[in-house]
């Protein structure tokens, strides 16, 4: 069988353990005579295995029982119109702007609230994550707004910031569930489930239980936590293969040990390529070191006209989708959950061999 390393962006690479796993379950689930695809969503079978992803979701990030887990549909994107919709009070947010996403949430919210940008690093090509001070926050803002990863630019949140009693909304697409962090911190957390939770078609919301119940008039009932909180997710036929594919994933990280041992892991396959970069004379990143992140790594190579020979290189030495976002250029490495550190010492290995031959 032939396997790549996958450093695609998303839909990115799912840990083979549970390809596996759910290959020899997919035509027989527990006996039924169908696979979860064909499951009724109101079954038992059904119900058990949304129940137990939930349960699990909890364990791994140690959610509050004041928060709701919600399976829902539309991708984060849609989260865009859901969040200002749903917590709409006086009809204005603050937002942070670090990149392409947090542009188009700020684009989307602005149809149904006023948008305040209280922090922003595109001065720099967003090659950095700007200070977020408690001055600059409204404190009659319906909530705080932002991206903890950068999935385009390779940025991250090292440090959450303080909004006080404004309440936290964050997408977590790109690194939910690659380490350790405090859900108290946030009222709400959003994420498509396409980079560490499974198949693209999911998205996962934790929302705290006080934000449910206040959507606007003009919020379709979709929308609506409420209507997603009161059925358990099963308002309508959700994703469930999705559903399925994450409950395996979580088991997957449980038997792990959890988001400590994935923190680790992460940080050390991280740290491998970020060194590589920096006694590299020919390779640069263009991110500023204490904004870094764990799950996406951009680098340049200082002619460009290399590029396109780089990535036909790196494709026949099984290394895919390394080409970064046409909006910055060069090469992105996402080194999600799945990737195993084999995969980036092999890319390093590669790098050392290309650059050695292009010098």
């Amino acid at each position: 069988m032939k396997r790549v390393h996958n450093f695609s962006a998303g839909p990115s690479m799912l840990p083979l353990e549970v390809l596996e796993k759910a290959q020899a379950e997919l035509p027989n689930y527990k006996d039924s005579g169908m696979s979860v695809m064909e499951l009724s969503h109101r079954s038992g079978l059904f119900t058990d295995i949304i129940t137990e992803a939930e349960k699990l979701l909890r364990e791994l990030m140690n959610i509050p029982d004041n928060y709701k887990v919600l399976f829902v549909q539309g991708g984060a994107s849609q989260q865009f119109a859901a969040v200002p919709l749903n917590l709409k009070k006086n009809g204005k947010a603050d937002y942070v702007n670090t990149g392409s996403w947090s542009k188009k949430a700020m684009k989307e919210a602005k149809k149904f609230i006023e948008v305040n940008e209280i922090a922003s690093s595109e001065d720099e090509n967003f090659t950095y994550i700007p200070e977020v001070s408690t001055s600059t926050i409204d404190p009659e803002a319906d909530y705080v707004h932002i991206t903890t990863n950068n999935t385009i630019e390779g940025t991250a949140f090292c440090e959450i910031p303080n909004t006080g009693n404004v309440p936290l909304v964050a997408d977590m697409s790109s690194n939910i569930l690659s380490e350790e962090i405090d859900v108290s911190k946030f009222s709400v957390i959003y994420a498509g489930a396409q980079k560490n939770i499974g198949p693209a078609g999911l998205t996962v919301v934790i929302i705290r239980d006080d934000l449910i119940g206040n959507a606007s008039e003009q919020c379709p009932t979709m929308l609506d936590y409420q209507t997603h909180s009161e059925s358990g997710s099963l308002y309508n036929t959700p994703p469930t293969f999705g559903v399925y594919i994450a409950k395996l994933v979580f088991e997957w990280l449980k038997e792990l040990g959890g988001l400590k041992e994935m923190q680790a892991r992460n940080e050390k396959k991280a740290g491998l390529l970020y060194d590589y970069l920096a006694q590299s004379d020919f390779y640069r990143s263009p991110v500023k070191e204490d904004s870094r992140s764990l799950m996406n790594i951009p680098f340049v190579i200082p002619d460009h006209d290399l590029d396109a020979a780089f990535i036909k290189a790196a494709q026949a030495e099984g290394l895919e989708t390394l080409k970064g976002h046409r909006s910055v250029g060069g090469m992105r490495a996402s080194i999600y959950n799945a990737m195993p550190v084999q995969g980036v010492e092999d890319l390093i290995t590669f790098m050392q061999k290309f650059e050695k031959e292009h010098q």
